[in-house]
This record gives structure tokens, C-alpha cells and sequence, in this order.
């Protein structure tokens, strides 16, 4: 009986010590602090883009200076609309009883990214839609989109911003602005193509919308967020990125009930092996 009480004892401490050492950190795999972070959001201000029918983005000064306690302080207040700047789609803005932003899983928002180059085709028409093809022309030089990733579209038109005119292709505001609105977008087909064949995270773009800027009835919008996939739309320059090999985390002001709201996403670069 001792014999086999030891015996167990033996193995109890063997497989307690073989679950330490599964837990153990890896010190060879990258992490945020060995990888380069590039900043993919466009800073908010006076001109920020916002759609032809929004009100601009304010930061309204309240208090700045010397209080009569004798100590400096400063307060602003903002105004702004849910969908201006670098920001995110929640499903709830084109899906009834999809998720509002603060209910969009943290995991959806975090994780490895791809960059697809679609510049060429955009600079040679502004009113291109990304077919399924481009993603696999894309494949057929990387490989696979793996299932799970954060795929973002690199239209080149990030470097247009803030100048509305290059950017949206029109200064126009209200109904007649977005009657003239010309900007590369995803075409549907494609849209449906990501989530069902490659089952991806989230998506995101350098333009005003994921829908291309002629679209009337917003089908990629449609595809993508009744599937509950957020959508990043006006992200900052995505040529600094590889085409593979870094992670996106996408971050959104976290307001409850919200269809949208301002993002400031970032991409660690995984360091060269």
C-alpha cells in the first residue's frame, strides 16, 4: 500500500511538473516589445474627413491657463460623428440586431494581419471595386489568407488626406457631396468571398468607405456587418506595412449602444527571423 502511495506521488509530482513547464512563457516568439509599431490612424483635428452630410470635428476649448488656485489646467470638450477620421463600423450600422460597438468581441478587433496592394488598379481608376481575383493574384504569391485574419486593403489613397478633393474626389457637402463622392471600395462579391471562403476576423481600408464611393445601396457594407465583421474604414498609410507578418490591434472607443466610433489602430511588425 505504501508502494503504491508513493508510486502516485511520484507520477503527481512529475505531471504537475511537466504542466509547469507547458505554461512556461516562449522567449523566442515576438512580442510588442521586440517588434516595430506603426500607427495606422489619422490624427483627429479641424480637418479631419468627415462624410459630405456630417458635421465636422470640433475641439471645443473650455479652460486653459492658470486657475485662481494658483495650478495650470486645461479641458476641451469634442464634437463628432460616429463614422469620421479612422474609425470603425459596428454591425448594428448596417445589420438590424447585429452588434453594437461596445459588443464587438475584443477578439475580432486583435490579431495577425495581412496588407493587399490594390494601389495600381485604384491610381488607374478611382472607382475601382477589389475583386476576388486581387486576393488571388495576392494568394498566388503568399499563399493562402489563412482563416482568422485581419485583412487590410492598400488603396494608396491614404497619401490624398486631408485634402477632400483627392481624397473623396469632391469638396460638395450634404446630398449633392455624396452624389459626387469617387473613391475605391470592395466589390460585394468579394466581400462575401472574405468572410465565407477565408472566414476572417475584420477588414480594413485608406477610404472613406468600404463601399465604393458611387455605391447607393451599400452592399459590401451589408455582406460584411451582417456577418458581424467590423470594418476599419479612412486607416493611415498602410505602405509602411509587409505584406504579411504582424499582428493589428484595433481598438475603438468602447461606447455602449454605438454604431461607430473614432479607432486608433496600430500594427506590430513581427522583427526579421
Amino acid at each position: 500500500m505504501a508502494k503504491q502511495l508513493m508510486n502516485g506521488l511520484v507520477l503527481s509530482l512529475l505531471l504537475m511538473s511537466a504542466g509547469c513547464n507547458v505554461s512556461q512563457p516562449r522567449l523566442d516568439r515576438p512580442t510588442l516589445e521586440h517588434s516595430r509599431l506603426i500607427d495606422l490612424t489619422h490624427a483627429f483635428g479641424a480637418d479631419t474627413i468627415v462624410w459630405p452630410t456630417e458635421h465636422d470635428f470640433r475641439l471645443v476649448v473650455q479652460q486653459e491657463g492658470e486657475t485662481p488656485s494658483g495650478y495650470y489646467y486645461a479641458s476641451n470638450r469634442l464634437e463628432m460623428a460616429e463614422h469620421g477620421g479612422t474609425h470603425i463600423d459596428a454591425p448594428i450600422h448596417f445589420a438590424k440586431g447585429g452588434q453594437k460597438l461596445d459588443q464587438i468581441p475584443l477578439d475580432n478587433l486583435v490579431g495577425a494581419g495581412v496588407r493587399i496592394d490594390v494601389s495600381e488598379q485604384c491610381a488607374r481608376d478611382r472607382n475601382y471595386r477589389i475583386t476576388i481575383q486581387d486576393f488571388e493574384r495576392w494568394e498566388a504569391t503568399h499563399g493562402r489568407i489563412p482563416d482568422r485574419m485581419i485583412v487590410l486593403l492598400d488603396t494608396g489613397f491614404a497619401r490624398f488626406w486631408p485634402s477632400r478633393q483627392e481624397y473623396l474626389g469632391t469638396t460638395l457637402r450634404g446630398p449633392e457631396g455624396v452624389q459626387a463622392l469617387h473613391f475605391p471600395g470592395v466589390h460585394p462579391e468579394a466581400a462575401t468571398w472574405l468572410v465565407r471562403e477565408r472566414r476572417i476576423k475584420a477588414v480594413g481600408i485608406d477610404t472613406a468607405s468600404i463601399d465604393y464611393g458611387q455605391s447607393t445601396h451599400f452592399e459590401t457594407h451589408i455582406a460584411l456587418l451582417s456577418r458581424n465583421i467590423p470594418v476599419f474604414e479612412n486607416l493611415a498609410d498602410l505602405r509602411a506595412l509587409p505584406d504579411l507578418g504582424f499582428e493589428v490591434i484595433a481598438l475603438p472607443m468602447k461606447i455602449a449602444g454605438g454604431t461607430g466610433g473614432p479607432l486608433r489602430v496600430i500594427a506590430a511588425v513581427y522583427p526579421r527571423q
